[in-house]
């Protein structure tokens, strides 16, 4: 649940779908973009995660706040229903969170052909199937923005983590790609991707050894400002990008790295 509770209306009116929403960083998203005024749609793999985080937020915002959808983001034909479904849900559709992810290790010559496969279908191949489905909807609730999760990984390579590397430097460029071509069409929707350092949530599970706290201190002692982040850190980022604070934002990334990129 997000610590934040400022209903501030900064997306106010805003329909909201994020993908990978039943926990982590999805769910702390959902929760600020619902606080702040947004409806949400929460689609996920695990539907009774996604429907129970739907109750909780309709239970302090509201009925009719946030609802909840099963959503395999790999299945290109699978997004169009959900989102018409969404939108009828919300009234609409206007900002879209390709938050789905994993961050499975694995170096050039280690990692299984079918995990790289796998990987590049939930992290890359979602965020263009998609980002195509909800342009179709949301060019009738303009103003609109498409927020893309990559990471700090994506901007600085690893030995160990190929394929997620490649991936998120994939959803780097997929970004900045969609936001040209909604400008060069008229379109006024953003596109903008975020890219996180280690934040403590369930991907950060199958990382290191030893108990989480000593896994989490060994991770902080990478991180200039010596701490990892929290899931609230990147919702906020996902609220300003969302909302129309950052309308002069496209195609333009956000790094909530604590200063890795720096040195």
């Amino acid at each position: 649940m997000s610590a934040s509770t400022d209903r501030s209306g900064r997306v106010a009116g805003k329909k909201a779908l994020v993908t990978g929403g039943a926990q982590g960083l999805g769910a702390a998203s959902a929760w600020m973009l619902a606080r702040h005024g947004a409806k949400v749609a929460i689609a996920d793999l695990n539907l009774s995660g996604a429907a129970a985080l739907a109750d909780a937020i309709n239970v302090e915002l509201g009925a009719g706040t946030a609802c909840a959808f099963f959503l395999d983001v790999t299945d290109e034909e699978g997004w169009r229903p959900v989102i018409d479904a969404a939108a009828a849900a919300m009234g609409g559709l206007s900002v879209l969170v390709n938050n789905a992810g994993i961050a499975p290790m694995g170096t050039i010559e280690d990692m299984p052909t079918d995990l790289w496969d796998r990987t590049m279908a939930i992290n890359v191949d979602s965020v263009f199937f998609g980002s195509r489905a909800a342009l179709r909807v949301m060019r009738d609730h303009m103003p609109g923005s498409i927020v893309n999760i990559s990471s700090i990984a994506g901007m600085i390579a690893s030995a160990n983590f190929v394929g997620y590397n490649t991936s998120k430097a994939a959803v780097w460029m997929l970004s900045k790609s969609i936001a040209l071509y909604c400008a060069r069409e008229g379109l006024d929707i953003r596109c903008n991707s975020v890219h996180p350092t280690f934040v403590n949530t369930p991907l950060l599970d199958g990382i290191g050894r030893g108990t989480q706290e000593e896994r989490l201190a060994k991770l902080a002692r990478q991180i200039p400002i010596g701490r990892v982040g929290e899931p609230d850190d990147v919702a906020y980022s996902v609220l300003y990008l969302a909302s129309d604070e950052s309308r002069m934002m496209t195609g333009a990334e956000l790094k909530l790295d604590g200063g890795i990129s720096a040195m």
